[in-house]
């Protein structure tokens, strides 16, 4: 019933089992799921802490549940808590990490934010979800290289959207040298040495480039990437304490920059523009040896 949406005909069924059994773990678990699903979701929580003392090997998927009932009733240190005791249950439970890492994020703690966007990364690559919040949390923390990078990424994961299209809005504004405005009530980030290097890489890279005259925005766009990422790669490589987006994304980003596939990855990036879709749709091949490439391509850690 849960998975036709029918909640309050589950919530019945439910009652019913743990009249039999009360410590029926997949009734508790169904049940509280259901009520959050229902917008009663504080009064699955008796239900929820009868799951986790079943001590199963679902238990991390309980916890998770718990702190998402937290979260959307807006008890943040409830849910972090809750998250945390899911990651330990199960440290490879990928959705207790990305969970952990919005509420830091609304919390504006992206420091925190980042770490949790990174290990749920680790865990899932392909989640387009983790990709976009690592590029939005370094974002806000002025870090233009890496979150230039991480968008490029996220799109790739989510290409064509209205999500994916508010990316490529972000990377359009670093490119042009901006940087979020410092939000009310919290510190301007600190730009350490790794981070403010990165930074200028990105505006000699846009400085060099913007001497010459290009054909069309999109020919712009893949001289700009390119020298980016042939100028980011070699940086980070040198940089230490930085592994991650070293050798997920820099390592990688360079390795793009040295195939042929760069006009057809910058077009891929803003499909929603008409030229660009009107160039893909004219190069399939291009477009497939693009495809060919990502998925040939290993991506470490």
């Amino acid at each position: 019933m849960n998975k036709d949406g029918k909640y309050a005909d589950a919530i019945v069924a439910y009652k019913q089992a743990l009249k039999i059994d009360s410590n029926n773990f997949y009734a508790n678990y169904g049940i509280a799921f259901s009520l959050l699903q229902s917008d009663r979701g504080k009064e699955g929580i008796p239900y929820l802490e009868k799951a986790i003392k079943a001590n199963t090997s679902l238990t991390a998927e309980v916890e998770d549940l718990l702190g998402n009932i937290y979260d959307k009733y807006h008890e943040p240190a409830k849910a972090i808590e809750a998250y945390k005791a899911g990651i330990k249950a199960d440290p490879k439970y990928q959705h207790a990490y990305y969970n952990l890492g919005l509420v830091y994020f609304r919390d504006k703690n992206y420091a925190e934010a980042e770490k949790q966007a990174i290990e749920a990364i680790k865990l899932d690559p392909k989640n387009a979800n983790s990709q976009r919040m690592y590029a939005l949390v370094t974002f806000h923390q002025n870090k233009r290289a890496v979150a230039l990078l991480g968008f490029c990424s996220f799109i790739l994961a989510e290409p064509n959207t209205a999500r994916s299209a508010e990316a490529f809005g972000n990377m359009q504004h670093i490119l042009q040298g901006g940087t979020l405005k410092i939000e009310p009530g919290t510190a301007a980030p600190v730009i350490d040495a790794n981070t403010n290097a990165l930074n200028q890489a990105i505006k000699l890279a846009v400085a060099t480039t913007a001497k010459n005259k290009y054909p069309t925005p999109a020919d712009q766009l893949t001289a700009q990437l390119s020298a980016i990422f042939n100028a980011t790669g070699p940086l980070a490589d040198k940089q230490s304490g930085n592994d991650f987006f070293k050798t997920y994304l820099a390592v990688y980003f360079y390795k793009l920059a040295q195939s042929p596939n760069m006009p057809a990855f910058a077009r891929m990036l803003n499909q929603a523009n008409p030229e660009n879709a009107k160039w893909i749709a004219d190069h399939p091949q291009y477009m497939n040896d693009l495809y060919a490439w990502v998925k040939a391509t290993e991506r470490g850690f």
